[in-house]
This record gives structure tokens, C-alpha cells and sequence, in this order.
């Protein structure tokens, strides 16, 4: 049975809602900002995080949700939306869509780490030669199997890295022969060279890594956090750094974001902090549009939803 929708209130900008309705030819796009929750008139919503930067919405608004019947998240985590956006019509998220580009950014800080970049770089006759390390050979931990860690490990093998990944499950996903399954997170930070946090925040996993945790680093292990500020002890983190059981942290999120001005992480030599950025691209708009239209067309067929949530679980 086709659902005859004709509204779709948007939080992408102007050029991204222009691309929508390239994609949605005779469907009604209509723009709404990025503060902007009142869409009275939408069969779907397209959200952008409410809860970020110190903005909380947590109560919904009035007569919420409306003629609501699908709300698409713009992010792949739950955890930046409010507990009432889950107590309504289905919600997807946009899983899946970023995770190629996430995996480049954790293998960039990788190859960064390795050959000591941007430092390298020469720009008088002042030279200076310095060993670099290679990133054949060394092990590459990621925690969580997902999309992203799936996209991480495939690369990864091609540079000739040996893989090791902790997941849910306990196990690797189908036709993924080129990685090996730790047994435990303290196996996974104790034998990993560099390791990337790629598990979504849940109740669960809040705080994961911890004092106890980081004490089983291989010495001078590189951690990098792509995931969420929130499942990193972060003053564990400046304890592990000084002890030298990890020797540089490379993290593109934090809690909270951004940290406050003088902020002991924005201090330290080997914590290099991206602005919550590894997700963002000049592709990604188009690459969003394509994976929602997909959706939009099982929706407007009446079948199940793609990357539905169970805010049960937490993602």
C-alpha cells in the first residue's frame, strides 16, 4: 500500500534541501533551521543533534508529533537527541553513511602518528633526520564492529596491518577473514599499537574506558576516539599519558564539546583534538540524500525501515 506522503520538514541547509527535491521530484521539501522543531504539517522529519553545545530540549513541543510518521536522524548516534523524540513515530538514523570517511580519518591520524606529521615538514635549512615508524606489522585494535569498524579493518589489512576487534557479539561479521577477534577489552588494549574507539554511547558503555582499562595499554599504545567524548575517562586518559601507558591520544570527540577554555587535554603535547569533524564532508550531503531516498522509497511502499533504532539499546 503506497503512503501518499507530502511533506518533509528538513534540518539539512538550503543547498542539501535543494538536492532533496532533485532527489524527492514531487514531494514538498520544507526548510526548517537548525533550531527550528515545529513542523505541524510533516509526514517526516529530518533532524539534526538538539541536545549539543550546551542547548537542551527536553521536554517536547506542544502537540508533538503532530502528522509526524518517520523521523531520520542526520547523525549515526542517539545519544545528542532527547528521550521524548523516541516516544513517537519510527526514528532512523543516518548508520552506515559516514563510516568510509570516519575510517580515513582514523587511518590519516594513524599514518600521522607513524611518519610525525605535520612536525616532519622542513621550512628553512635547518634539517633534521628522525626515524619513523611503519604501520605494516603493527596491530590495530578497534573496539565495536559496526559500519565504521568494518570500513577500518578492510583498509587497514590493505596497508598490511594485523586487525583485532572487540565487538557486542564476540565475533567478526561475514566475510571478514582479515581480522582476529580479542577475547576481552583488556586483551584488546594490551596488545594494540593504535586503537580506535568506534562503539556507540549507551548506558552501557559510558565511561568503558577507565583507570582500569587504560593500566592494560601497551606501553605507549595511540588511542583514538571517533565515537563519543563519553566513553573515555578523560582525566584517566591525562593519568595514562603521564605514566606512559598510552603515548598519544588522538580524539575528535570529548565531553563536553568543545571542552572549556584551558582545559588540561588542549595542553598536553601528545593530545591532538579535532573539532568533532571525522564525519563531515563536501560528499556528504549527497551521500545522506542517497541513503534517505532509499528509505523514503521502502516507506512510501510500506516496508520496514532501514536502520531503525531500538532505544532500547541505545542505538
Amino acid at each position: 500500500m503506497m503512503s501518499n506522503v507530502k511533506v518533509i520538514a528538513s534540518q539539512l541547509d538550503a543547498a542539501g534541501n535543494e538536492l532533496l527535491r532533485q532527489h524527492l521530484p514531487g514531494q514538498q521539501v520544507q526548510d526548517l533551521s537548525i533550531e527550528q522543531l515545529q513542523a505541524e504539517d510533516a509526514d517526516v522529519l529530518i533532524l539534526r543533534p538538539i541536545n549539543v553545545r550546551g542547548r537542551r530540549v527536553d521536554q517536547p513541543p506542544p502537540g508533538w508529533p503532530w502528522s509526524v510518521r518517520w523521523v531520520q536522524l542526520l547523525s549515526s548516534g542517539i545519544d545528542f537527541y532527547p528521550d521524548w523524540l523516541f516516544n513517537g513515530p519510527p526514528v532512523t538514523t543516518a548508520r552506515g553513511v559516514s563510516a568510509h570517511l570516519i575510517a580515513e580519518f582514523a587511518l590519516a591520524a594513524i599514518l600521522a602518528a607513524a611518519k610525525k606529521l605535520p612536525d616532519l615538514w622542513v621550512k628553512d635549512e635547518r634539517w633534521q633526520f628522525s626515524q619513523l615508524q611503519p604501520v605494516r606489522g603493527r596491530t590495530l585494535g578497534i573496539l565495536g564492529f559496526g559500519s565504521i569498524g568494518q570500513a577500518l579493518a578492510q583498509k587497514a589489512s590493505a596497508l598490511d596491518m594485523r586487525v583485532l576487534v572487540l565487538n557486542r557479539s564476540g565475533s567478526s561479521q561475514p566475510g571478514q577473514t582479515h581480522v582476529q577477534v580479542a577475547t576481552s577489552l583488556e586483551q584488546l588494549f594490551a596488545e594494540s599499537d593504535h586503537l580506535v574507539l568506534a562503539v556507540p554511547l549507551t548506558a552501557q558503555t559510558r565511561g568503558l574506558i577507565n583507570r582500569q582499562v587504560l593500566a592494560n595499554a601497551k606501553p605507549g599504545l595511540h588511542l583514538i576516539n571517533i565515537a563519543r567524548g563519553g566513553l573515555l575517562d578523560q582525566q584517566a586518559l591525562l593519568e595514562a599519558l603521564e605514566a606512559g601507558w598510552v603515548g598519544r591520544a588522538t580524539l575528535d570527540v570529548t565531553e563536553p564539546e568543545p571542552l572549556p577554555a584551558g582545559h588540561p587535554l588542549y595542553q598536553h603535547p601528545q593530545v591532538f583534538i579535532s573539532p568533532h569533524t571525522c564525519a563531515l564532508s563536501s560528499e556528504g550531503p549527497a551521500e545522506f540524500i542517497s541513503s534517505f531516498s532509499e528509505n523514503f522509497q521502502r516507506f512510501s511502499d510500506g516496508l520496514p525501515l532501514h536502520n531503525l533504532v531500538d532505544f532500547q539499546r541505545g542505538y
